[in-house]
């Protein structure tokens, strides 16, 4: 008899877990449609709490929810496979004081909740122009759109007010023509899903990576696109394959997003009130939610932990996880502050660049989480030869990287550094970032082996060389 390949014998582990989920939601549509269960409201058609509508696949229900202890009644869209599991609402900052709400596709075409306990106030309206044939209908990818009658164009989707919840499908980014952003924000707690204190954006400046905030502070990013995956994310490549990645550059949008592959798992990633950012994964034969990733992941994910030109390396914990790279020493060496980073680290020998001349030369700093791109300048379209050469012929370029991994090898593109290099760290499958360094650092930490990186932890007394 053969043996299965473990990737055979994982494909077979996982049938009977996709067909029972394939099952449950067969079910649930049956279910639906014995009920009446519809998808779609038609103008002049209303929606009353106890109601819902079910998306075709019967993935998605809409209808009204109290979150966790709360009595306050709202409008959303949930899991149908988890009903606890909500990735949408409406009235996120207008909740409703009872079971008085009513979800109107009124006579001018406009797509209205009315709070019957507030003399039938508007809790909450979709923003678009009314429409006299208009229809509202939920998707089974969980977006909720607003047609004008028959076309397949939509006058508003709930895809482009997202909550904390990024689907298969959405996306985050800016719409260069309208200046509009798709951002995703956190509850305010478990039991109130009004606007948090998290944010999670993508950065559209340099090159786009995401960036997760705390009220108006980075606290985590995930690294700069490199046409794979986002360089401080090397788990991405493990389930890339399910849910494919998509950062879109173009004169109109600048964006990121997912889809899922056929027969994948449904997913989600979400941004909670923790302040922590999250994919998730629905394992059927548990009827549970699995988490796939997170950020941050450990003390190293902390936005900006070690200060300019300081290196975390997230095995140092002794050393309070912060030292410098090669050429630098750290800025503060009081013993009293050697786990206070934030000075970070400086250049043990000036540059010699001045007047169109010079004498200095890079290093590799190999493995790395590339540093925050917000003030890089990026140009897809050079070598990385020609890429060293012009930042060797600017006195003010300090580092720089490939912006493209696509093509193997040391890669294609040019990101380049002008100031401080900030939140830089050590990670799995990492890229090489070149440092510019005096001529007389040069020859120190060459061996036969290539470059070594030199990782000085904040103290007076020791010294740990790492070679990578």
């Amino acid at each position: 008899r053969g043996i299965l390949h473990p990737s055979a014998m994982r494909a077979t582990s996982q049938q009977p877990a996709r067909l029972l989920l394939r099952l449950l939601l067969i079910g649930f549509f049956l279910l639906s449609i014995a009920a009446g269960v519809t998808d779609k409201l038609e103008r002049g058609q209303k929606l009353t709490d106890g109601d819902t509508l079910v998306s075709s696949g019967g993935s998605f229900t809409l209808g009204f929810f109290s979150p966790g202890a709360s009595t306050k009644r709202y409008l959303g869209i949930w899991f149908s496979v988890s009903n606890a599991t909500v990735c949408w609402v409406a009235n996120r900052d207008q909740p409703l004081l009872d079971k008085s709400g009513t979800l109107l596709l009124n006579d001018v075409g406009s797509l209205v909740l009315l709070d019957g306990s507030r003399q039938t106030r508007t809790a909450w309206s979709s923003n678009f122009l009314p429409a006299s044939a208009a229809a509202v209908q939920l998707l089974d990818s969980g977006n909720l759109v607003v047609r004008n009658g028959s076309s397949s164009t939509s006058l508003w989707q709930s895809f482009d007010q997202p909550s904390d919840t990024l689907l298969p499908g959405m996306k985050l980014g800016k719409n260069l023509w309208t200046g509009g952003e798709w951002q995703l924000t956190s509850w305010r707690s478990a039991d109130d899903p009004s606007p948090g204190d998290y944010r999670r954006t993508l950065q559209t400046t340099g090159l786009p990576e995401i960036i997760l905030w705390y009220r108006d502070v980075k606290t985590y990013r995930t690294g700069p696109w490199n046409g794979i995956y986002f360089n401080g994310v090397p788990e991405a490549r493990a389930y890339a394959g399910k849910y494919p990645l998509l950062v879109t550059t173009s004169p109109w949008e600048i964006t990121y997003g997912y889809t899922a592959a056929p027969g994948a798992p449904l997913t989600r990633v979400v941004v909670n009130y923790t302040g922590k950012a999250e994919r998730l994964e629905w394992d059927a034969s548990s009827r549970e939610w699995n988490r796939i990733f997170q950020g941050p992941r450990d003390p190293c994910d902390e936005y900006g932990k070690c200060g300019p030109f300081g290196l975390c390396d997230p095995e140092a914990a002794s050393s309070g996880f912060c030292g410098c790279v090669d050429g630098f020493s750290a800025a503060n060496t009081s013993a009293l502050v050697v786990k206070d980073n934030s000075d970070g680290c400086r250049r043990d020998v000036a540059l010699d660049c001045a007047g169109g001349t010079t004498t200095d030369g890079f290093k590799v700093v190999p493995g790395m989480k590339l540093p925050d791109t917000q003030n890089a300048s990026v140009d897809m379209g050079v070598t990385l030869e020609e890429c060293r050469a012009r930042c060797l012929a600017d006195c003010s370029c300090l580092a720089y990287a490939a912006a493209d991994i696509r093509g193997g090898g040391d890669g294609t593109g040019c990101v380049r550094w002008a100031d401080a290099i900030v939140d830089l760290r050590l990670v799995d499958r990492g890229q090489n970032l070149y440092l510019r360094l005096s001529k007389s650092e040069m020859g120190m930490y060459s061996t036969d082996y290539g470059w070594t990186l030199h990782f000085r932890p904040k103290c007076l007394t020791s010294v740990l060389i790492l070679v990578l």
